[in-house]
């Protein structure tokens, strides 16, 4: 098989596998459940707009939950201020992308190098942080929206069908909203990356000098793809605010950006498919490690397995010097070594047989 038909057994892997899960868990499985799985989908849209950024572009951002954390406060903020979802639903997505194509336009044109990219996106999302931390008081308000400072805003009204916010959606509603969202974000950037835009990113990334006496701009590629990250982050965080119905300075937290990438790390950089294994992989370890903390007691190697930051920490360090390319592209390399040996020995086979034939 060629790699054009791969591709296309691929995608409609991916497309039978999520509308089966998109019919089948709740009918299957209880709203807690549900629930759970909820929030996988929408950090899984977070991991694809890193995978985008830093596997398609080669941009180092440590600070993607910058936009993670603005989509949902705008979203909490405008939907305390005007009380039907479809605008403050647009500007969760509006205002990230224009705050990474603001900074981003500083970045890029700056020619700022690789490894001060990744320092300034995460002394943002630091920034982002302390602020938000430091509005505990009753005068830091937008609106009618209080911020809360440390304490967050509680209570946030959920999303409803466009223009009737007599019809909220319901928690099996945002499963729903949240796995076809994932779906349409995946296939998406599938399109984007085959088309001339995504060729032409993932020269910049493979050859940056070249691509640019080829006649391209990397700064404007850099830009665009940039932007776009952001808005994914911050429609993710929209959806996340709404399935909490709670938001907090936590979400532009150092460990929160840090779980994005390794999200990404041990998924794979440079495909699509392993940063959502790699998040929903993760996520559902940190829940279960989270079910089991220790109640009391001297076992340590119980305590050593409850303790999470470890434990992510010791899967970080084995990717990296382990499986490099990640999960899902060393599984890839894996299979099609095995095809090419047994493609070798049915060649070898055949010249035995016409032989005794």
């Amino acid at each position: 098989m060629n790699a054009r038909v791969l591709n296309l057994l691929g995608l409609g892997l991916v497309g039978v596998i999520g509308i089966a899960f998109l019919v089948l868990v709740p009918r299957l499985f209880e709203l807690d459940v549900v629930l759970e799985l909820t929030v996988y989908m929408i950090m899984a849209i977070l991991a694809l707009s890193l995978a985008l950024i830093w596997g398609y572009g080669g941009i180092l951002c440590f600070g993607q939950s910058a936009f993670f954390g603005l989509g949902a406060y705008t979203y909490a903020i405008a939907m305390f201020n005007i009380g039907e979802s479809t605008v403050p639903l647009l500007l969760a997505v509006l205002v990230p992308a224009a705050f990474a194509a603001l900074l981003g336009y500083f970045m890029f044109y700056g020619r700022i190098s690789d490894v001060y990219l990744g320092v300034i996106t995460l002394t943002v999302t630091l920034i982002l942080f302390n602020s938000i931390n430091s509005t505990a008081g009753p005068e830091f308000h937008i609106g009618s929206a209080r911020l809360g400072g440390f304490n967050g805003i509680p209570g946030i009204p959920p999303l409803n069908f466009p223009g009737n916010k007599r019809a909220p959606i319901d928690l099996e509603g945002m499963f729903y909203l949240a796995t076809v969202s994932l779906l349409g974000t995946y296939f998406g950037l599938r399109l984007l990356l085959a088309s001339r835009f995504g060729r032409i990113i993932v020269g910049i990334r493979e050859n940056e000098r070249r691509a640019e006496l080829l006649g391209y701009d990397p700064r404007a590629y850099k830009l665009a793809t940039f932007t776009i990250g952001g808005a994914l982050a911050g429609f993710a965080g929209c959806l996340f605010a709404n399935w909490g119905n709670f938001v907090s300075p936590t979400i532009f937290g150092l460990a929160q950006s840090a779980q994005i990438i390794i999200w990404v790390i041990v998924g794979g950089r440079g495909t699509l498919i392993g940063p959502i294994v790699g998040c929903i992989g993760i996520q559902w370890l940190t829940t279960a490690l989270g079910a089991n903390q220790p109640s009391g007691g001297s076992d340590w190697w119980a305590k050593i397995f409850a303790n999470a930051p470890l434990i992510f920490g010791i899967i970080l360090i084995a990717f990296v010097l382990l499986v490099p390319k990640g999960l899902v592209p060393t599984l890839g390399d894996l299979g099609q070594s095995l095809l090419a040996s047994r493609g070798k020995r049915a060649k070898r086979l055949q010249p035995k047989q016409a032989e005794e034939g």
